[in-house]
């Protein structure tokens, strides 16, 4: 194994209350939205793509204002999260630190410009990462940001850390060993490993 890439949210961070706040407060000034969320509702859409998650969420509203309200609710967060932050789990900076000196670590997340850059620029952990893909900024799927990570890192033997079904189809599609983070927001048919909290990951490598 050269290298590890993670998904973001349910895998090194919980940024699901502040941006349940942010969202919230951008939804009550939309008269087409009929309530406000909570948290199991957001939790709900970790691992979709913006898109889906306007889908999901607004299924009662025309495609173009969902996406309208969608990136609105986006940009609120990004800006949000680059000055508030979000919850790390339990020792993620010194496992990050371990793991940096032995592999080269990436991340590839399902969310939107911006959003990894918050993640970074809050926390200041865009040291131990080498390079970072997402849809907004590429319009790919998960498992083709993988694969392209992997091909212009020249990766010849990664593994893929996520929590949802779509973080192992990812993974799948890009024909790389899966490991399921269980502490996570979602459920998996199946993995390769797994760790019940993130520091596991320096007894598994």
């Amino acid at each position: 194994m050269d290298s590890i890439i993670f998904d973001l949210d349910g895998t090194l961070w919980d940024a699901t209350d502040n941006v349940l706040v942010v969202w919230n407060q951008v939804l009550s000034n939309k008269k087409e939205i009929r309530r406000l969320l909570n948290i199991e509702e957001l939790q709900g859409t970790m691992g979709l793509q913006i898109k889906e998650i306007g889908q999901k969420l607004f299924p009662y509203l025309e495609e173009k204002v969902q996406e309208e309200i969608m990136n609105e609710c986006c940009q609120v967060e990004c800006e949000f999260l680059g000055n508030q932050g979000g919850n790390l789990y339990d020792k993620l900076e010194d496992t990050l630190k371990a793991l940096s000196e032995k592999y080269k670590l990436y991340i590839v997340s399902n969310c939107q410009e911006g959003y990894i850059e918050a993640f970074y620029q809050y926390h200041q952990l865009g040291k131990y990462f080498r390079d970072y893909e997402n849809p907004g900024r590429t319009g790919l799927s998960k498992g083709e940001n993988i694969k392209l990570i992997m091909d212009r890192n020249n990766l010849k033997n990664p593994v893929y850390v996520g929590d949802t079904e779509g973080d192992r189809k990812g993974a799948q599609v890009a024909g790389i060993p899966f490991v399921f983070a269980k502490y996570g927001f979602g459920q998996v048919s199946q993995f390769d490993y797994s760790i019940d909290k993130f520091e596991d990951l320096l007894k598994l490598f």
